[in-house]
């Protein structure tokens, strides 16, 4: 039979909302939209790039409670408020992710409060980062 694990953070939202952090089905993993709210502190960094420091930190958390990594995200969903801070912020992305490549979708929608400058949510599967990855460009 399938197990199912829901990690939660202890955030406040988690609760209200009824949501998991993250939810593990078999070695899929579903982490949810993550905001760079310190989980200790409860603060949020101004900067959007000290945000995304941390909803990182907060991801690499969740994945570690349920025995993975950030090498094994398969697929990233990436929400960024300002249209403007899309560079910067997948420059930091990027370097995160270099070598794990997964599938991203990167949008500008307005988030669930103007303090919340950047949020991630990633889908893993515990044990992608030990396997063959083969590449395939189909540009020039």
């Amino acid at each position: 039979m399938t197990q199912i694990v829901k990690v939660k953070s202890g955030s406040i939202f988690e609760e209200k909302a009824s949501y998991s952090r993250l939810v593990v089905v078999d070695n899929w993993i579903y982490v949810s939209n993550t905001a760079g709210r310190n989980p200790d502190t409860k603060l949020i960094p101004e900067d959007v790039i000290e945000q995304a420091e941390q909803v990182f930190q907060n991801i690499e958390r969740a994945l570690a409670a349920v025995d993975a990594s950030l090498a094994d995200v398969v697929c990233s969903r990436v929400f960024i408020q300002d249209p403007a801070d899309v560079p910067k912020v997948m420059d930091f992305i990027g370097g995160k992710f270099r070598g794990i490549d997964p599938a991203s979708t990167v949008t500008c929608p307005p988030l669930g409060s103007t303090v919340y400058k950047v949020e991630l949510e990633v889908t893993a599967y515990r044990g992608a980062s030990k396997a063959e990855a083969v590449y395939i460009n189909l540009g020039q």
